[in-house]
């Protein structure tokens, strides 16, 4: 049920504002990204451009950047890291199309582009594994230097109406609850992301995140990110590092498992006694998990030069 909740409801800047500029170490920035068709992207970003990859964190379905908030601190004091509200989420602006992971995907090229990031790690959370998978049949890996999927599978698309029956039939019938009580169903997804108590969030804030994503548009994304394309083929063009992090209690565990062993390069971390926010509820394993994945992916770039 926790997983399936989190399923469904899982530029240019003026120049100061574009560019990175003198704070406090880990000091988290709020900014806006314009894209080429209007699309103002909300982001936040803490450290500075350097010589190590970017780190880019991708949130689920209707949920917030800030969720990265401990990453965005920790991660920063030597690299970039970004966090992003993908369009029709958050502070973002809501589209009536594209809401999609191929869109999404070309998002985060464009934004790669305006904010003159060479090469990333990029992490997907939820329904931000699609994303990545969308971006790696788009534009491949030459901008990659690792990848990691956070709690979810990349979608088998029609595929799935056949082999995860009942994963499909329950997703599908969540939906008139979504749609007919859009309140206590936020509140509900809100509350399921975590296992343990976390009074440092607030989980009022997260609600009216989760609310600002018009519910058309939302079930239009359930829709695109999971029935509609078999992304899986995208896995064959990773040749980089990879971290496949799961909570140990995930309904799609094995479907995990089974893709990180598709991956050549790719690590398996499960994650006991948490719910769907596993870098939220035991950030200590999960922050170790990444920190693997970057030093992998350092020694990777040393190699290849």
């Amino acid at each position: 049920m926790r997983y399936v909740l989190c399923w469904l409801l899982a530029c240019s800047l003026a120049a100061s504002a574009a560019s990175p500029r003198e704070t406090a170490p880990g000091a988290i920035r709020a900014s806006f990204i314009t894209l080429h068709d209007g699309t103002r992207l909300h982001c936040l970003e803490a450290g500075t451009l350097g010589t190590e990859p970017t780190l880019v964190l991708i949130p689920g379905l209707t949920l917030p950047a800030f969720l990265w908030n401990e990453q965005l601190k920790l991660f920063s004091a030597h690299r970039l890291v970004i966090a992003i509200d993908p369009r029709s989420q958050g502070d973002s602006t809501k589209s009536v199309a594209g809401n999609t992971p191929e869109q999404r995907a070309a998002d985060l090229h464009e934004i790669l582009t305006i904010r003159h990031v060479p090469r990333m790690v990029l992490v997907g959370w939820s329904q931000g594994a699609q994303d990545v998978a969308a971006y790696l049949q788009q534009f491949g890996t030459s901008q990659l230097a690792a990848v990691a999927f956070v709690d979810s599978p990349v979608a088998g698309g029609p595929a799935d109406l056949d082999t995860n029956k009942e994963f499909v039939r329950g997703l599908l019938g969540r939906l008139p609850g979504y749609v007919e009580h859009p309140e206590q169903y936020a509140t509900g997804l809100a509350k399921s992301l975590f296992r343990k108590p976390h009074p440092e969030l607030n989980i009022d804030a997260i609600i009216a995140q989760i609310r600002k994503t018009p519910i058309d548009t939302a079930v239009t994304m359930l829709i695109m990110d999971l029935l509609a394309v078999d992304r899986r083929p995208a896995l064959a063009r990773l040749d980089r590092p990879t971290l496949v992090i799961a909570s140990a209690d995930s309904e799609l565990l094995e479907a995990q498992k089974s893709m990180a062993k598709m991956i050549p390069q790719a690590r398996f971390v499960s994650v006991p006694e948490t719910g769907h926010a596993v870098f939220v509820d035991d950030p200590t394993t999960f922050n170790r998990a990444l920190q693997q994945l970057l030093d992998a992916a350092t020694a990777a770039g040393r190699s290849a030069q």
